[in-house]
């Protein structure tokens, strides 16, 4: 049975999955910027920018719950598929 879909198109959880790779990416860039003032003895940065490297795990989160999304469509769609061929 051929699959109906196109190659390019988009899964459930795939946006929430990319959403989640570029919060964490800005969030590993805010935790870099924030260490390096320590790690050179050079003035500390405000404490704002403490919270944005937070976002590495939102983007984390964002990720996996991307992912989670995706596995569960997919068992929908073979179990769906499994009935079908019944």
């Amino acid at each position: 049975m051929r699959d109906k879909t196109r190659m390019n198109s988009a899964a459930p959880g795939d946006r929430l999955i990319r959403a989640g790779a570029i919060v964490f990416f800005i969030g590993a860039v805010a935790t870099l910027v924030t260490v390096a003032p320590l790690l050179l003895g050079t003035e500390p940065f405000p404490t704002y920018m403490f919270g944005l490297s937070m976002l590495m795990a939102v983007g984390f989160v964002l990720a996996g719950a991307g992912l989670t999304r995706s596995v569960v469509a997919g068992r929908r769609q073979a179990r769906a598929a499994a009935q079908a061929s019944r």
